[in-house]
């Protein structure tokens, strides 16, 4: 697998995509230093990141990703050898996992480091599990995004992606059926992990979304709908032999 993860490596150099591995991150520390400043700082990047930002860069990454095989070419260079069309897909969800790491490892040192410059509202245990949680909660949309722009293109699969993200975040994350929304579950933890609402605003005092409980749930339905995702859109990938 990790010749097919450096393969799809190699295709992106040179490319916007790689850039918006650290563009992304640097764009919410720069917005909420100049907005948000001070001991709101370290709360609304996390705020921003997962709302916002996150969503739209994600989409684009994975977008990134299926076009250098699909604009032009269509697939003939990778039909056209010998390979594995599964591990193929997987090396493609493979390097958008990396890519999304090192993006939340940037977005992770600007906001400790923010601590330090500004008055720190989130500790760094804190701040440690919010990167984890976020990382693995959003992993899902990883298979999904892929799947959904070498169907229908980057364009409707990022108005999919925002508008579930945003809206759901809204909607659900503070609602009793929270678990059952995927798009929900980030901001659902949020409110347990670092105490900020999906609008910015602090969860109040004794709330029961401070409830650290749901954070294995959580972890667990986005997993476990992560490695499904990844199976059947690796499953719907390799039909494209008998084409």
């Amino acid at each position: 697998m990790q010749q097919y993860i450096a393969a799809e490596h190699l295709k992106l150099k040179r490319t916007f995509t790689k850039k918006l591995v650290w563009l992304a991150p640097i764009v919410t520390l720069l917005l909420c230093t100049g907005l948000m400043g001070g001991n709101m700082f370290q709360s609304a990047s996390y705020n921003w990141w997962y709302t916002m930002l996150l969503p739209g860069a994600l989409t684009i990454m994975c977008a990134g990703v299926i076009q250098k095989d699909s604009r032009k070419l269509n697939y003939r260079a990778v039909l056209g050898v010998p390979v594995d069309l599964l591990r193929v897909w997987f090396g493609k969800i493979g390097v958008c996992v990396s890519l999304f790491f090192v993006s939340s490892l940037i977005l992770f040192i600007g906001i400790t480091i923010g601590g330090f410059v500004f008055s720190s509202s989130v500790s760094l245990v804190e701040s440690v599990a919010a990167s984890l949680l976020l990382f693995i909660t959003f992993l899902w949309q990883i298979p999904l995004c892929l799947f959904l722009a070498d169907r229908i293109g980057m364009f409707a699969t990022l108005i999919i992606n925002m508008v579930g993200n945003v809206a759901c975040a809204i909607l659900f994350a503070t609602s009793t059926v929270w678990w059952s929304v995927p798009y929900a579950i980030p901001a659902r933890l949020m409110c347990a992990v670092i105490q900020v609402l999906p609008n910015g605003l602090a969860v109040p005092a004794g709330d029961l979304l401070l409830d650290r409980r749901v954070i294995v749930p959580g972890v667990v339905i986005s997993l476990g709908l992560f490695i499904i995702l990844s199976a059947l859109t690796a499953m719907s990938f390799r039909k494209r032999e008998a084409k």
